[in-house]
């Protein structure tokens, strides 16, 4: 078997394993994007910046809440996806020189996971088998890389490099 055939997925259906990853995804989103958002806030992000963060904070988990029923809700994500990148890049264009990497390597991780979700789970493209499998390590190594991009440019903002 070959390890680049591609596979059906399960991220658009309503597995009961996959769920979990939903309601996972539900608290790490509200979380996460709400820390990203008080961050913007700190550094005095321009209002408009602000509106398109606290879109995409309020209406991510909202989303992945209501997918559990209606798994096809899912499509969806592309909004608040959309409203995160769109104001992370106005961040960074507005950002203070000081916390400017940090914002940087923050939207890098938004628009790293943004690209995978919409090819794991919409996919547009084909995933290889070898990515198929959404708890499997090539993936979750993928994931772990989008978390560590968020983590470490928070980290950046917060100590002002």
């Amino acid at each position: 078997m070959s390890m680049l055939r591609v596979g059906s997925g399960i991220e658009l259906t309503g597995d009961r394993l996959f769920t979990h990853r939903i309601h996972r995804l539900i608290a790490i989103s509200t979380v996460a994007l709400g820390v990203i958002w008080g961050l913007a806030f700190i550094d005095e992000a321009p209002a408009w910046v602000l509106v398109l963060l606290a879109i995409g904070w309020a209406s991510m988990p909202t989303i992945l809440a209501g997918s559990l029923r209606r798994p096809s809700l899912r499509f969806a994500l592309v909004v608040p996806t959309s409203a995160e990148s769109f104001g992370l890049i106005g961040m960074v264009m507005n950002a203070p020189e000081e916390t400017m990497i940090g914002w940087l390597v923050i939207t890098a991780g938004i628009l790293l996971g943004g690209l995978l979700g919409v090819w794991f789970w919409f996919r547009w493209l084909p995933v290889p088998r070898i990515l198929d499998d959404p708890f499997g390590w090539p993936r979750m190594t993928l994931v772990g890389l989008h978390l560590a991009l968020i983590l470490v440019g928070a980290t950046l903002v917060l100590i002002g490099v």
